[in-house]
């Protein structure tokens, strides 16, 4: 059993701050000003993803109406922690009320797992487009595209809710707190805690499961039916085509689940609060920053969207 301090006789909810990256000025500055450039590239990058799905009609197809709604989902993600973030940088340990803490755990959970089964749902869409291609456009109706974004939407909501009221049914030790850390995340709220929270770390652990190891499993299944598929096509041209469409999908799969197994997946005993900080600016800010890169980068058609798109909107500022 964990031994927790016990409870600080304190009147009012619970207040929580965060932990600084650092207490020199200028130094603070320049995390301020980087991580604002990486936020603004961040809004920038994913909403052009979405300005190029919603106008350019070459790309109104399943897959790319998964990527629009990956992109705003990564806007969404990020915008929950950054901003408070970037406050803190230069305004100090502003404290963030129970009521706020729990509202950005809430969201923070819900886009990052929204994010997890959107890419279970884009390799779901990439198998029947390569097994099944013939009846790709009966398959891959508009209805069953929405219900699947949809269903995602719902079950990332009903499990963020479950874990972030279950979180904070814990009693804390004081009334000021200090995360470790640079948003209101659920292991570090738990480590704040007076009570034994071996119950609440395997829930924790078995929810990161249902999260990152269920989807990652049947992306995994969808993959493996792929290759056999593309193995079996004669023509070379064929198996390029057909890995193209997939490794940027492949490529934003590894680096979501890979960051967020190290945090949520490894044992507690192995993991140091420190390193769960350090992991969780490279899934706060890398991923967000190198899903519209990767699609851009390694996929013919929004390239091809993206040089259009420029070339029509040069045009009409000319004429």
């Amino acid at each position: 059993m964990v031994s927790r301090k016990p409870a600080l006789n304190q009147s009012g909810s619970p207040e929580f701050v965060f932990r600084v990256f650092t207490t020199v000025p200028e130094f603070q500055v320049l995390l301020f000003l980087l991580f604002l450039l990486l936020y603004s590239m961040i809004l920038a990058g994913n909403a052009a993803i979405i300005w190029m799905v919603c106008t350019q009609s070459s790309l109104r197809t399943p897959m790319y109406f998964f990527l629009c709604n990956l992109s705003f989902m990564e806007i969404c993600y990020t915008t929950d922690v950054v901003p408070l973030m970037l406050s803190n940088i230069l305004g100090g340990q502003k404290p963030i009320p129970l009521a706020g803490c729990g509202t950005q755990m809430f969201f923070f959970s819900t886009f990052g797992s929204i994010d997890c089964f959107l890419l279970t749902v884009m390799a779901y869409d990439r198998y029947v487009a390569i097994c099944h291609p013939l009846h790709y456009n009966l398959i891959m109706t508009q209805k069953l595209c929405v219900q699947m974004v949809l269903g995602s939407v719902g079950l990332a909501l009903f499990l963020s809710l479950q874990l972030t009221t279950f979180t904070f049914t814990l009693s804390f030790c004081g009334h000021r707190l200090e995360i470790n850390h640079f948003l209101c995340d659920v292991a570090p709220i738990m480590r704040l805690a007076c009570a034994d929270i071996s119950m609440h770390e395997a829930i924790l652990y078995f929810a990161g499961i249902l999260v990152l190891t269920v989807p990652f499993l049947l992306i995994c299944i969808s993959y493996m039916f792929i290759t056999a598929n593309i193995l079996r096509m004669r023509s070379a041209e064929g198996r390029q085509r057909a890995f193209s469409t997939c490794s940027s999908h492949l490529t934003v799969v590894l680096l979501q689940y890979g960051c967020c197994s190290l945090v949520y997946l490894r044992p507690r005993s192995s993991t140091s609060e420190d390193e769960d900080r350090q992991i969780a600016l490279v899934y706060t800010f890398g991923t967000p920053l190198l899903n519209p890169l990767i699609y851009t980068l390694r996929n013919k058609d929004v390239k091809g969207a993206l040089r259009n798109a420029i070339f029509h909107k040069a045009a009409s500022d000319t004429s």
